[in-house]
């Protein structure tokens, strides 16, 4: 192993390096650092978790100086916001020696705090194409001083559309600068826009190309499983033994909340990452998740690319993804930085044909995947689950609540009858013609409580209805007439049901 200090790398930087842990440089390091730092224009070909994020930035700090001039020297362009966060706190922490100030810029943020800290002088951009391109159109963000400009994830730009986004950054920045791009795939426009853009760049593989980005320190498990049995068999995947930080792969982003409310509810300690999220809420979930607050991430492919996470041991693909360079994306979250994961994908009744092109593709020559339920004994041994392990966590019993049910209206009719009629006194009353018990028994026909029987009690009488509650509040006499301190009050007319009941004088539900 090689450390950077004899990569000749400054002191400074080295130290802020040791502060995480990190002294000696990865495969990628060790060829582009040496040729970075004299200014080399470098295309870089390396999967995600092989470390060229410090492949790039040490050159570009170290080139900066240790007290640049304020003002936007240095440009990182990445594809997603969650990838242009991640980006942001390993530059930060390269220059958190020096002076150097990073930015991020990206969409589904305001305004205000970025462009404060571009008009404090801030010397390095990390920033999405179409943000980056709009604050630069409002003179907002001068890029003409930018001599060292990245393309990070290039092949992943060109698949979301920004290729001309890109061009246009390119016309934008300083003419004499130095380049470096980095793509998990060389595929021809990427290639071409080097050839345009670039002086000369030495083409630097970290892995062997034909080696088709499969790991050997993943472990691959597929798994023909039933659709209403998966959340059970996720849940007792996340009881193996040595299970550390787990993301789990949707299709969609309804899925992924679904699935983060369910397993919340079973007990673990998940959070989510999905387009529905704002963008404050999904750097929280991924914050926690890196912090360790919460263990299990449930995430959608378009949101993961910013999970740059050194000790996730555990990939699941809930649903399979549709092509191989995704399923390489998703399972390359796990055994990143040279440790061992795990890759559980679950492959439904029609998704079969999705397997069979990916296992072609990637020339895994895995055989037709196992019909496997949360009971079956090859789950429990392949990924060391506990025998006897439930899909949900034990935990102490909480106190809750207890609501307490109406009575029936049986229950409430004999309590009329014993009291002489006295429990009325507690309700308001309500025209039926079952009696008592079909009176109270109907006032509570919905789910919160006593109180929402008033509407329904009001929707069922006549217009005109003169019901009091008995509650003392005056006195009724056979002919319909109310008195308040001896004087009459306007008659008014009761209508029944039938027409008997205005003639007998009887009291309202007697």
């Amino acid at each position: 192993m090689t450390t950077f200090a004899e990569l000749g790398v400054d002191q400074d930087i080295v130290e802020a390096l040791a502060t995480k842990g990190i002294v000696d440089a990865f495969p990628i390091q060790e060829q582009t650092i040496p040729l970075g730092l004299p200014g080399q224009d470098i295309i870089g070909q390396a999967k995600t978790g092989t470390g060229k994020t410090f492949g790039f930035g040490i050159p570009v700090v170290q080139r900066l100086g240790l007290d640049p001039a304020p003002g936007v020297k240095a440009l990182i362009v990445v594809p997603t916001r969650e990838l242009a966060v991640q980006v942001y706190e390993d530059m930060d922490m390269l220059t958190s020696n020096r002076s150097t100030s990073v930015v991020a810029i990206y969409g589904g943020k305001a305004y205000e705090g970025q462009i404060d800290q571009l008009k404090a002088g801030a010397q390095i951009v990390v920033g999405t194409p179409g943000r980056l391109i709009d604050l630069n159109n409002q003179r907002l963000l001068d890029l003409s001083n930018a001599t060292e400009v990245v393309l990070d994830e290039a092949d992943k730009m060109l698949d979301l559309g920004f290729l001309a986004d890109i061009e246009k950054i390119f016309t934008k920045v300083a003419p004499v600068r130095h380049t470096q791009l980095f793509s998990a795939t060389m595929p021809g426009p990427i290639v071409a826009l080097a050839r345009r853009f670039m002086s000369n760049p030495i083409h630097i593989r970290a892995t062997d190309p034909d080696e088709g980005l499969t790991q050997a320190n993943i472990k691959h498990l597929v798994y023909r499983a039933h659709s209403l049995d998966k959340d059970e068999v996720i849940a007792r995947i996340l009881q193996a033994e040595g299970r550390g930080k787990t993301v789990v792969f949707t299709r969609t982003k309804r899925a992924a909340q679904r699935l983060v409310d369910e397993l919340n509810d079973r007990g673990f300690n998940a959070g989510a990452v999905h387009g529905d999220m704002s963008q404050e809420a999904r750097e929280r979930s991924m914050a926690g998740f890196k912090a360790g607050k919460k263990d299990v991430l449930i995430a959608t492919d378009v949101a993961a690319r910013g999970i740059d996470v050194d000790d996730v041991t555990h990939v699941i693909n809930h649903t399979i993804p549709d092509d191989e360079k995704t399923y390489l994306h998703r399972a390359g979250r796990t055994g990143r930085a040279g440790k061992t994961g795990i890759a559980v994908t679950f492959v439904d009744w029609e998704d079969l044909h999705k397997w069979a092109l990916i296992n072609r593709a990637l020339e895994f020559g895995q055989p037709e995947p196992v019909e496997t339920y949360s009971s079956s004994p090859h789950l429990f041994d392949e990924l060391d689950i506990p025998a006897g392990t439930k899909g949900r966590i034990v935990t102490a019993p909480k106190t809750q609540a207890v609501r307490v049910q109406p009575e029936s209206a049986v229950e409430v009719a004999a309590e009329v009858e014993a009291s002489g009629g006295e429990a009325r006194t507690r309700r308001r009353r309500r025209r039926g013609t079952g009696g008592a018990a079909d009176r109270v028994g109907s006032s509570f026909e919905t789910d919160d409580g006593a109180a929402a029987s008033h509407g329904d009690a009001k929707s069922d009488a006549p217009a005109g209805d003169s019901e009091r509650p008995a509650d003392g509040g005056g006195t009724h006499d056979g002919g319909g007439k109310e008195h308040h301190d001896g004087k009459p009050a306007p008659r008014r007319r009761r209508r029944r049901r039938g027409g008997s009941g205005a003639a007998s004088g009887a009291p309202v539900g007697a």
